[in-house]
């Protein structure tokens, strides 16, 4: 059975080593104690979004993050699926399956009106997942400007 918990400061250490597995899989550069401080300030600001750590049969198997945003476009709250990580061990069991159902329902308690994600191009599975579940390509292209110090 897979459960959903709402990540705690308690929980920080467990899921920034989870980050760092997920980040290798791209090799994404990972300060594990800038996140450790950027978790505090996300879980002590409900306004930044939510989180939460998935189990499956009561052992941590992933997570998944939600960041908000508001949008005139699409008429208020909107949020982004910064973040949704399954361990491998525990891939191809409908885990990630169960966590965007889960994600799904919590939409409207959090009164969102649009999820968005992004996806690696090689990662197929993920796409084939998001697409079975209603998410759909977008026009648009991500662009990005990175503040430099």
């Amino acid at each position: 059975m897979t459960t959903f918990k709402p990540l705690e400061i308690t929980d920080i250490s467990t899921i920034t080593q989870m980050m760092q597995d997920f980040y290798a899989i791209d090799n994404y550069p990972m300060d594990v104690e800038v996140a450790k401080n950027l978790f505090h300030e996300f879980i002590s600001n409900e306004h930044l979004g939510k989180s939460w750590l998935i189990y499956s049969e009561n052992e941590i198997v992933g997570y998944i993050i939600l960041t908000f945003i508001f949008s005139f476009e699409y008429g208020g709250k909107i949020a982004f699926v910064d973040e949704l990580f399954i361990k491998e061990t525990a891939r191809g069991k409908g885990i990630g399956k169960e966590a965007i159902q889960f994600i799904q329902k919590e939409v409207p308690k959090l009164s969102l009106k649009l999820l968005y994600l992004e996806v690696e191009p090689h990662n197929e599975n993920a796409q084939k997942l998001y697409l079975a579940h209603d998410f759909e390509f977008h026009n648009r292209k991500l662009m990005k400007y990175k503040v430099t110090k």
